[in-house]
């Protein structure tokens, strides 16, 4: 469904993103792990159209719909969650008829049913929730989630993790980038891991490993000196 090939981006006479290819298989949920500062943000940026390239190419289907939940959500604070949501209904030309009927049923999933309460009075756990369903309007083929339990507890993270697991169930193919790797290896197929912007190896759920998804991170990440 998507494949990133010789992808680079050049900040201040820098690489924070240098030669990276990758491709994600349709239906299924690719895990996009580094450590802070290793261009995971800018390279799904790239592949959203945010930010420019410098090189390399971005392979996708036609006219696919894609889903972004950033790592850092912000919506205007005086609006309740059904308003925010129903903003951006309004924006991606959902229909009236199936606006309401939408919005509810994806608040309910995320656990916002209580929609009265204003975004100022959100929880950073609740504002990613809002942001996750924010990001599954209008039922697109491909998701993109930047860090979608960050600030949640213990349940909130288990109740993403298991909405997450039933999306991919429904068909749908989800990129995921995060630092909490219990919940990469509960819900994901495989995926790559990446220190400044460069790929240093795979991960794969069948291989079967007996090392621990954390272990392989620790080896990788941790073992290469600047």
């Amino acid at each position: 469904m998507l494949e990133c090939i010789g992808l680079k981006k050049y900040y201040n006479e820098k690489y924070v993103v240098n030669d990276l290819s990758f491709n994600v298989n349709k239906g299924e949920v690719f895990a996009f792990l580094g450590n802070n500062g290793a261009g995971k943000t800018t390279t799904i940026k790239m592949i959203l159209g945010l930010v420019k390239k410098d090189s390399g190419e971005i392979m996708h289907d036609d006219n696919i719909l894609i889903g972004y939940s950033p790592e850092t959500p912000y919506f205007p604070p005086f609006l309740t969650g059904y308003e925010v949501l129903d903003y951006y209904a309004k924006i991606q030309k959902i229909p009236h008829s199936i606006r309401r009927t939408e919005i509810m049923k994806l608040l309910d999933s995320v656990g916002l049913e209580n929609n009265k309460t204003r975004v100022r009075n959100y929880s950073k756990g609740m504002l990613q929730r809002l942001a996750l369903a924010q990001s599954l309007l209008g039922d697109p083929e491909l998701l993109i989630l930047d860090e979608p339990t960050a600030g949640l507890d213990a349940l909130g993270r288990l109740e993403i993790i298991q909405l997450i697991g039933k999306l991919k169930n429904a068909g749908k193919t989800i990129i995921i980038n995060s630092h909490i790797l219990n919940d990469i290896e509960r819900v994901c197929d495989r995926g790559i891991i990446i220190r400044n912007g460069v790929k240093l190896g795979e991960w794969n759920k069948s291989d079967n490993n007996e090392e621990s998804l954390e272990e392989i991170f620790i080896e990788l990440v941790g073992g290469i000196k600047e």
